[in-house]
């Protein structure tokens, strides 16, 4: 079995920064869950492969679903404020140099 890429560590400090999903009124394709894109995100990302090549079997949805939540959440700002959390939860549990 392949190793989880978003842990539930991870997710319960992304899933409260991601904006609220727009409305769709008028219907279209289910959205593909924010956990599923964060790790189609994550494997692209990590294995270099080109957007267009992200395996479908992931169930992560298209490479171009995942590039567009990226954008989507960077615009958001959602990026900087995970990093903001991560520096704070390693500086609390003195896990960074501040001096550096």
């Amino acid at each position: 079995m392949a190793k989880q890429l978003v842990s539930d560590e991870l997710w319960d400090m992304v899933e409260p920064l991601l904006p609220p999903v727009p409305p769709r009124p008028k219907g279209g394709r289910p959205r593909v869950d924010d956990r599923a894109a964060l790790t189609g995100i994550l494997f692209v990302l990590r294995s270099g492969i080109p957007w267009e090549m992200l395996p479908a079997e992931m169930g992560c949805g298209s490479g171009m679903t995942c590039w567009r939540r990226l954008r989507d959440w960077h615009e958001a700002g959602v990026w900087q404020r995970l990093h903001q959390v991560l520096l704070d939860r390693l500086g609390q549990a003195g896990q960074l140099d501040w001096s550096r």
